[in-house]
């Protein structure tokens, strides 16, 4: 049972703006100011609605994505911003010289929503944002925990009950790929599942890998309810009780999202 968002690109960007401008900006904001002379930069653009209200405030903006089809995507919806130079969109590695050449230092701000949790070498990968942070310039993470009910993304698959099942993402990964095979999932759907299987992070070994890489945690929020699960299933967003927050391990499987900023 595939979301609305899931099959139609316009619901999807109208969802990212929104959720960036409730959720995403005012957060960053807590420990950044955000005005015409901020640089951001945003990792994973897909079809570039996160960065439409920071541009809003006057910010430019770079989005890169290593999916041709979202590239385009974005270039549609962004179109004018990209016609007066407050934005570029760009099919690109960012481990490429020449982008790292191109971009070193030159940002205030990087955006990986809903992003790092795709990321092999995680621990390679963080510590080499750094490369294009300006001094005092900080990264936002916002991700769900793998332990979490829906941490494998299962949601995108198209067989109802194989979308609303939570938790059997975290079976040994034989028998939750026989699961998905069972339903009729594509094979795509299945292979993308699996690759989340290889890249799963939990908020101890984030923050672990945040303290190894030099980096402090600015400012953080725990979420029960997911500010995107407003438009995902109707729900309010709801922060988690500060009391699971504290509890390590178990509060990967009741916190449905995290926020950070680093720097």
């Amino acid at each position: 049972m595939a979301l609305k968002q899931h099959l139609d690109d316009q619901v999807r960007f109208d969802q990212q703006v929104e959720n960036s401008a409730s959720y995403v900006l005012p957060f960053i904001e807590k420990t950044h100011t955000i005005g015409p002379d901020t640089a951001v930069f945003e990792v994973g653009t897909a079809e570039g609605g996160v960065l439409r209200p920071f541009m809003e405030r006057g910010c430019t903006a770079l989005g890169v994505d290593l999916a041709p089809e979202r590239i385009e995507l974005a270039e549609g919806f962004l179109a004018k911003e990209i016609a007066e130079g407050k934005a570029e969109i760009l099919l690109k590695n960012i481990y490429d010289a020449d982008f790292l050449e191109r971009f070193k230092g030159k940002f205030d701000i990087i955006i990986l929503k809903d992003v790092i949790e795709h990321v092999p070498e995680q621990e390679k990968f963080i510590p080499y944002l750094k490369n294009f942070l300006k001094p005092g310039g900080q990264i936002f993470f916002g991700f769900p925990p793998w332990y979490m009910p829906f941490g494998g993304h299962q949601q995108v698959c198209r067989k109802k009950w194989a979308a609303v099942l939570p938790w059997y993402h975290i079976l040994p990964r034989p028998l939750y790929k026989g699961i998905l095979k069972m339903a009729g999932e594509h094979e795509l759907v299945i292979k993308e599942l699996m690759e989340v299987v290889d890249t799963q992070i939990t908020i101890e070994r984030f923050e672990k890998i945040i303290k190894a890489s030099g980096l402090k945690v600015l400012h953080k929020q725990d979420y029960l309810i997911n500010p995107i699960y407003k438009y995902k299933f109707g729900l309010q967003p709801r922060k988690q009780f500060g009391l699971l927050s504290a509890i390590p391990f178990f509060r990967n499987f009741v916190t449905t999202c995290v926020y950070y900023t680093v720097g």
